[in-house]
């Protein structure tokens, strides 16, 4: 069609790179809240919560995207939303357990005799403690997000064309792999660049946040 591919890819990762920070960032910021409320609210609550996040879970996200895509068509917005729902469940139960260990040491039963509220000792004690591993999860998620917007656009069911998504070249790659196999090459390669490249950052972050893993010089 007469359009230049090495635009396409670049504006392809632009578009990967918005769904990954949005919706991991609303995702984050969710299970952060509702996993500290579980983990320090009362029972009925922890409960409650427990509940939403096993139901949200127990559907496989490809067959929850979907039958989302399904019933309410194919959107960059509905991408989006699906992603957050699938994944603030798995920021909530993590945020949830560290929170209920947290819950019982010395210093947050120091602060509550000194008669501190609940929203300073869970965004003052709490918070820093349980966010350095939340960001180590957040960054090894960026290629698992990307890839899945991928595999929706690559079926259809995704970003819709003429909007470029390294899915659509994929498909596009794939109709035409008998003439122009080098749009695979195209489609194919910057996801592997940006599993890589996100895999690398969470280990590094895990070194920065985890002291004891660091590795010798």
């Amino acid at each position: 069609m007469g359009r230049d591919t090495f635009s396409r890819v670049l504006f392809g990762g632009r578009v990967a790179l918005q769904v990954a920070f949005w919706s991991i960032s609303a995702s984050l910021a969710l299970g952060l809240l509702l996993g500290m409320l579980a983990g320090y609210g009362p029972r009925w609550l922890d409960s409650a919560l427990l509940l939403l996040f096993d139901t949200v879970r127990s559907f496989p996200t490809i067959m929850f995207a979907l039958a989302a895509v399904t019933l309410a068509g194919p959107s960059l917005e509905m991408v989006i939303l699906i992603l957050i729902v699938t994944s603030v469940p798995v920021y909530g139960r993590i945020v949830r357990t560290q929170t209920l260990s947290l819950k019982e040491t010395e210093f947050i039963l120091a602060e509550r005799a000194l008669g501190a509220g609940a929203v300073r000792i869970l965004g003052v004690h709490v918070l820093p403690n349980v966010i350095g591993p939340l960001l180590i999860l957040a960054s090894m998620d960026v290629p698992v997000v990307v890839t899945v917007e991928a595999g929706l656009s690559f079926l259809g069911l995704g970003v819709r064309p003429p909007t470029p998504s390294w899915g659509n070249i994929l498909s596009d790659g794939y109709a035409f792999i008998r003439s122009t196999p080098w749009l695979v090459l195209a489609g194919g390669f910057p996801l592997v660049l940006t599993t890589l490249g996100f895999t690398f950052l969470g280990e590094a972050l895990r070194d920065i946040f985890d002291p004891k893993l660091r590795r010798p010089p």
